[in-house]
């Protein structure tokens, strides 16, 4: 029986990274196929390199490297229309900023908590630019990349987030829009949802744990 979900932030309890990107481009007047070049080599090699070789991102993501110094790295290798680099101060802050809660996934978790369910927030930090009003009501625990030193899809996050919630991987399921990690969480023995949007996720939800997970009509 599945008893604790462990769940993703940006992406999965937030609209998409995507839109979040496509505002910034537009506000910074970034090089939008520049940007997209390089991210997309910076996220395969952070996430689906099998070289076993360091990137800024990893640094970033466990807190190792400040998010200034990452902004100072980022933003020498972007580009804007004007064909200079963007303005390197504040840089995640403004990337992320158009990131909007998903109200259904909180009601889900809201739900869940209130069925019994031990929930838990396993999120890689880009800084700290968390929406953290009420979390109280939706975690039982949080656990940010950048705060303990670890970072997914490392199994020793994992392992943190079980040893939190006094759960076997067996026993819960793990939420993210990065399929790297979903894997990783599987491989611990963990169940595993890809989440693509909100109402796909909650009825996969509602099948793992056997509970109804919407607020009645």
């Amino acid at each position: 029986m599945v008893k604790g979900v462990l769940i993703d932030w940006g992406g999965v309890l937030t609209t998409g990274l995507r839109d979040a990107i496509a505002e910034w481009v537009l506000a910074d007047a970034i090089d939008g196929s520049h940007y997209r070049d390089l991210m997309g080599e910076l996220i395969r090699h952070a996430y689906e390199g099998e070289d076993g070789a360091e990137s800024p991102i990893h640094g970033l993501e466990r807190g190792e490297i400040a998010a200034a110094e990452f902004e100072a790295v980022l933003a020498a290798r972007l580009m804007t229309l004007n064909g200079v680099p963007p303005v390197a101060e504040g840089l995640l802050g403004r990337m992320f900023s158009g990131f909007r809660p998903v109200p259904e996934m909180y009601d889900m978790l809201r739900a869940a908590r209130a069925a019994g369910v031990t929930t838990c927030l396993v999120s890689n930090s880009w800084g700290d630019h968390y929406l953290r009003d009420g979390w109280d009501e939706y975690f039982d625990q949080v656990v940010i990349s950048g705060e303990v030193g670890m970072r997914k899809p490392e199994p020793r996050i994992f392992h943190h987030a079980l040893a939190l919630v006094g759960l076997p991987a067996e026993q819960c399921v793990f939420v993210d829009d990065i399929e790297a990690n979903v894997q990783a969480a599987r491989a611990l023995g963990m169940a595993g949802v890809h989440h693509r949007d909100a109402g796909t996720t909650i009825t996969e939800l509602e099948s793992l744990l056997s509970l109804p997970l919407r607020p009645r009509v």
